[in-house]
């Protein structure tokens, strides 16, 4: 079964994520404007990979995409693994104040819908932030903590992407899945040579891939022609269509979004690189 991220709760999710916000403190506590962050620490403008999370002394290792960012307007983002949080936040000198939350609703396996709640209310109310030697570890005054890394953004060229969600508009979906919950593997990679190549979940493929700034030409795919088992046939009939002549791409960090001119495409993302 496939759950989709309606267009209301992907713009209010947008529209949160575009808003900067305050820190400085009034006489009733509203916070001033122009001052979202004010800290010493590197804290901001980079990608903090989530290596793992504490929470009642359990210690749980994070799945792989998880991770924090904040940038110095104040704007949060934080990846479970699988659906995304965004945030209103201040920071001043080594306290993370995260604000109001909006959070996308896409269908999770299993194996993440714990950690991702666990995360969800680790990353709340007031955190402290402590950097040392490009690690970062945000704990709460209960004393649960979040460990990051800071990662390196990954290049298009040379990156295995994998396929993460299906996009149509501002919908975005959860790949297709069988009885068990299980969804097809697709990936694609695109070389110097000007060629990209992967799996559809199903059959390998390879094309030409021209590329600009924010734009791909795909050449006619070339692919093996097996019959898969549902719901592998439904993915790469999906992938086959947005890997159609032009699109528009944008890379941000380790994420991959993928759209026809019909709005109509895929997210992927990186591996986080090995710490």
């Amino acid at each position: 079964m496939t759950t989709t991220v309606t267009a209301l709760t992907t713009l209010a999710l947008l529209a949160l994520a575009g808003c900067g916000t305050e820190s400085g403190r009034g006489a009733d506590g509203a916070a001033e404007a122009g001052d979202a962050v004010r800290t010493d620490l590197p804290l901001t403008d980079v990608r903090w990979g989530i290596d793992s999370l504490s929470v009642d002394g359990k210690k749980t290792a994070a799945p792989a995409g998880a991770s924090v960012e904040i940038d110095s307007k104040g704007r949060a983002s934080a990846n479970t693994g699988c659906n995304s949080i965004g945030a209103q936040v201040t920071v001043d000198g080594d306290t993370v104040t995260v604000g109001e939350k909006e959070m996308t609703l896409i269908g999770c396996p299993e194996e993440l819908q714990a950690f991702e709640k666990a995360l969800n209310g680790a990353f709340s109310g007031k955190l402290t932030a402590k950097i040392e030697d490009k690690r970062l570890t945000l704990t709460t005054a209960g004393g649960d903590s979040i460990a990051m890394s800071a990662e390196q953004p990954a290049p298009l060229v040379g990156t295995e992407w994998t396929v993460s969600s299906l996009l149509s508009g501002e919908t975005v979906s959860s790949l297709p899945t069988d009885k068990k919950g299980e969804s097809g593997k697709a990936t694609l990679t695109f070389a110097k040579d000007g060629t990209v190549s992967g799996s559809l979940g199903c059959n390998t493929f390879s094309a030409s891939a021209k590329t600009t700034d924010s734009t791909i030409t795909f050449g006619p795919v070339r692919s093996t022609r097996k019959l898969c088992p549902e719901p592998g046939m439904s993915l790469e009939r999906k992938l086959l269509k947005a890997l159609d002549g032009k699109v528009t791409y944008e890379v941000h960090h380790r994420e991959l979004t993928l759209k026809a001119a019909d709005g109509t495409g895929f997210g992927a993302v990186a591996d986080a690189p090995a710490k």
